[in-house]
């Protein structure tokens, strides 16, 4: 990727990164102040960096291979149906075993095609999470991942961001605006039980 792709996507993981810490700006003051709860933040955040690392290079391999993005749409879109099933749940606390689980998970969504929400989400759901904190834990954690991987890549961009100004001002605005309006419609689409729902556009994509 040149300097000027580089900066555009970290523009943009950086307003989406704004929408989830609007979106959930008082969770998280929540949980700044529950040590528990954000432990497992953190340990999440650990296991799948360190993943992510060690596996840099073969991730990144991927990015190029259609045949790749292909396989993990389906995978994406079969792991969403299999969540039909798992809506009902009541419990709302999450363990570290739960927390373990998920850094190896959400490692997994570094691969193109694979929904890092979803997969998330997907996983909670699976160990018998109920719905909404699932959704709530899954954006939590994308937070400290978001920000380390901007701040991984933001030392390659140099001088890409003079005389770009107005489109990656734009491309942020774009990116705020429409990760907020996402926000909410997954909210919606989780508490109506209709998580599955995206599976048939993954397949779909994939298919396509």
């Amino acid at each position: 990727l040149s300097g000027e792709e580089i900066a555009l996507a970290i523009v943009l993981h950086l307003g989406t990164l704004i929408a989830v810490v609007v979106f959930f700006f008082k969770e998280i003051l929540e949980v700044l102040r529950d040590k528990a709860y954000l432990a497992l933040v953190i340990l999440v955040t650990f296991i799948t960096g360190v993943i992510g690392l060690i596996g840099k290079d073969f991730f990144e391999g991927l990015f190029s291979s259609t045949k790749a993005v292909v396989v993990s749409f389906l995978i994406t879109g079969v792991i969403l149906l299999l969540t039909r099933n798992f809506m009902s749940a009541k419990n709302e606390k999450i363990g570290t075993k739960d927390a373990l689980i998920l850094g190896f998970t959400q490692a997994i969504a570094i691969l193109p095609g694979i929904s890092r929400s979803g997969i998330t989400i997907s996983t909670l759901l699976f160990r018998k999470i109920e719905k909404e904190a699932c959704f709530k834990f899954s954006f939590l954690i994308s937070i400290p991942l978001i920000l380390g991987a901007t701040l991984l890549e933001i030392r390659k961009i140099g001088s890409a961001l003079e005389g770009n100004l107005a489109n990656l001002t734009a491309g942020f605005a774009a990116s705020v605006i429409c990760g907020l309006i996402a926000l909410f419609i997954l909210k919606a689409v989780i508490k109506r039980a209709k998580f599955y729902y995206f599976g048939y556009y993954c397949i779909l994509v994939a298919l396509l």
